[in-house]
C-alpha cells in the first residue's frame, strides 16, 4: 500500500492542531496598546508553536516520500508523532498564559522532548524500506544523529526551564531553526524511490 492516505491523514491532522492554536489566540477588549501588550505571551507563544509545527510537517512530507510502502510500523510510528504533536496546541497555551513559569515552560519541553522521540521512531521504520541501499541508510542515519541531539537539546531545556525559562526558550528556538530547511536529499528528484 502506498503512503498517500497516510500523508492526506497527517496533512490533516496537522491542519487541525494549526488551528486550534489560533483559535486560543485572545483579541483584546480595547485597542491600547496596554492590551495588545498583555496579549503578546500568548501570541509569541503561537508564533514559536507555530514555527516548530510548520517545520515538522515540512520535514515530514519530505521524509515520507522517501518511504516506499505504509506498513503497520509506518502507520503506527506515524500516528504516535501524530499524537504528541496534538499536544502541542495545550502546551502552548499553557505556556503563553503562563511564560514565566518554569513549569509551563518545562511541559512544553517534555512534548516536544516526545514528539522528537516520534519522528526518530518514524525514520527507523523509513530505514527498514531501503535494507537494499547503503546510500539512504547512511543519509536517514545522519538525519537520525541530528534528531538524537535535538532530543538531548529539547530534555535540557526541562530541567534548565527552572534556572531560567529564557534558556528553555532559547532552546526551542535553536531547535527549530536548525531544522528549518528541508532535507535537501529528499527534495532532490533523483533521490525519491522508484
Amino acid at each position: 500500500m502506498g503512503t498517500n492516505r497516510l500523508e492526506a491523514f497527517s496533512d490533516g491532522v496537522i491542519a487541525v492542531i494549526i488551528t486550534i492554536m489560533v483559535l486560543e489566540l485572545k483579541v483584546p477588549r480595547d485597542t491600547t496598546l496596554t492590551s495588545l501588550r498583555s496579549v503578546a505571551p500568548q501570541f509569541l507563544s503561537y508564533l514559536l508553536s507555530f514555527l516548530v509545527v510548520a517545520i515538522m510537517w515540512v520535514n515530514h512530507h519530505h521524509m515520507l516520500h522517501s518511504a516506499r510502502r505504509a506498513d503497520a510500523r509506518l502507520l503506527w510510528s506515524n500516528n504516535t508523532l501524530l499524537f504528541w504533536m496534538s499536544l502541542v496546541p495545550f502546551v502552548t497555551a499553557y505556556m503563553g498564559n503562563n511564560p514565566r513559569d518554569p513549569r509551563a515552560v518545562a511541559l512544553y519541553g517534555v512534548v516536544l522532548s516526545l514528539c522528537s522521540v516520534s519522528f526518530a521512531l518514524l525514520r527507523s521504520a523509513i530505514i527498514q524500506h531501503h535494507s537494499d541501499n547503503p546510500d539512504m541508510i547512511r543519509y536517514h542515519r545522519g538525519v537520525q544523529l541530528k534528531n538524537f541531539y535535538s532530543l538531548l537539546l529539547y530534555m535540557a531545556s526541562v530541567p534548565l526551564a527552572f534556572i531560567d525559562v529564557r534558556i528553555a526558550f532559547f532552546i526551542f528556538v535553536f531547535v527549530a531553526l536548525s531544522y528549518f530547511l528541508p532535507e535537501r536529499k529528499l527534495a532532490e528528484p533523483e533521490a525519491a524511490p522508484h
